[in-house]
């Protein structure tokens, strides 16, 4: 479940909780609602947490050195043997 599926559970929870003033025999719909919204803050922490430790960059190991002796070759499409 991503960010957005955790907003929408909170969204949800919410007008249950909050906008709603149903009655249905044998169910709570304001205990339901903040069960969702509880399990969507669940999930936004989770998700952030997670998001965050991908972003984490890793300088490399070793230094990349370019090696100027070395001939750069370009190809332009023309000079690599096609259309000759």
């Amino acid at each position: 479940m991503g960010l957005g599926g955790c907003i929408i559970l909170i969204a949800v929870g919410a007008i249950l909780t909050f906008a709603t003033d149903w009655d249905m025999q044998g169910v709570n719909l304001d205990l339901v609602g903040v069960i969702l919204m509880i399990v969507g803050l669940i999930g936004v922490a989770t998700f952030s947490s997670i998001a965050r430790r991908r972003r984490v960059v890793v300088p490399p190991a070793t230094p990349v050195v370019d090696d100027p002796t070395r001939p750069h070759h370009t190809r332009d499409g023309y000079s690599d043997g096609y259309g000759v």
